[in-house]
């Protein structure tokens, strides 16, 4: 089949599990033979996309997709749209599939504009779903224009796919019904046996205000622990005003190749992820791969708390305070061994469900109906 991916962001140029969701898709639908194109934000340089086999195509120039405070920009949706709306009404008659992420919104509204020329299936992922409350706090006013171009996606016409119970029913509420895809996992489905732990606190994402990045650095002072705060964003230059107000012992590396970040979780006493905001929660089941329990917070817009069976694979703190934060990891070190080997029988026995590949036939057989 022919078929066209489309997100704005490109693994490994940009990191977060969106990305790697459509790079780990890519790859899949290629090597089962598919011609497979990618349009996307350019975001590469003279080295090229780094994509084997799949047809990398910018929809548009290399831009800054958040502004300071870590907001979104909304050019560059904008922009990606238009470039995403010439391509389709160009090409569109060469894809059997067009598959693309909901967000940014206005990709979806171009490929439902163009799908009368082209005539191919439209597939859409919703990695979240967003409340007006929260479009509002994020945006202001201007949240009320999201919402309502939220709102117009949704009405279009699609085979739609969720990445979490969360997002799917407030999909189903507003009138989609959506398939959730409950597996991202890429690594090996059976565990070995976990490593001791060093005792340190292990964060892994994008430095923006929804990861609360921060918090991570307060609540290892608070527990007496070190910390690593690994990756990079627009509030970094907290992070580390934090490391230096509390003078606590923690490292903040920035980006390091995957391979330092699997190794630093393997040993760590736990995976720390304080946001109030996650579509999914990836980095939960690649630490539980490891044996090393997770803590997430509890809130209305955080389905990473699906992935997490409080006491078995970790804990679910009640706020990201630095109090409630410490007493979870202190938890944790109470907990000892055991926890980890609850956590690594966890990931023993959701492995399949939570893998990529259970993810990725779902979606295929979906391409053939």
């Amino acid at each position: 089949m022919r078929i066209c991916l489309i997100y704005d962001c490109l693994f490994p140029h940009t990191v977060g599990g969106a990305e790697r969701w459509y790079r780990n898709l890519a790859l899949r639908l290629r090597a089962e033979g598919h011609d497979v194109t990618y349009l996307t934000l350019r975001q590469w340089g003279a080295e090229g996309p780094d994509l084997p086999g799949v047809a990398v195509v910018a929809a548009g120039p290399r831009m800054a997709l958040y502004s300071g405070p870590g907001q979104r920009r909304i050019l560059p949706p904008l922009v990606f749209g238009l470039g995403v709306l010439w391509h389709l009404l160009r090409q569109g008659r060469r894809y059997d599939v067009v598959h693309t992420a909901s967000f940014p919104y206005f990709s979806v509204l171009a490929a439902a504009a163009a799908r009368p020329l082209g005539r191919f299936r439209l597939v859409v992922d919703w990695h979240e779903l967003w409340t007006r409350e929260y479009w509002r706090e994020y945006l202001g006013r201007a949240g009320e224009v999201g919402w309502a171009v939220q709102r117009l996606c949704m009405s279009v016409p699609q085979r739609a796919f969720c990445f979490a119970r969360l997002t799917a029913e407030r999909l189903s509420a507003g009138g989609v019904e959506a398939t959730v895809l409950e597996g991202e996992y890429a690594g090996p489905l059976t565990p070995a046996p976990p490593r001791p732990s060093d005792g340190t606190v292990v964060f892994a994402g994008r430095h923006i205000p929804e990861k609360r990045a921060p918090a991570v650095v307060a609540a290892a002072a608070a527990a007496g622990v070190p910390a690593i705060v690994f990756g990079d964003g627009p509030e970094r230059a907290k992070v580390l005003a934090e490391i230096a107000r509390t003078g606590a012992a923690v490292e903040a590396p920035g980006f390091v190749p995957a391979g330092e970040v699997e190794a630093a979780l393997s040993r760590a006493l736990c995976m720390l992820l304080p946001s109030r905001r996650e579509g999914y929660g990836l980095v939960v089941v690649e630490a539980a791969a490891a044996g090393v329990p997770s803590i997430v917070v509890r809130g209305p817009d955080n389905a990473a708390v699906e992935l997490v069976e409080d006491g078995v694979n970790g804990f679910v703190a009640p706020s990201a305070s630095p109090q409630d934060l410490a007493a979870a990891i202190v938890r944790v070190q109470a907990a000892g061994p055991a926890l980890r080997e609850s956590t690594r029988a966890w990931f023993a026995a959701n492995a399949r469900r939570l893998s990529l590949d259970a993810s990725l036939d779902v979606v295929a057989a979906a391409y053939r109906v």
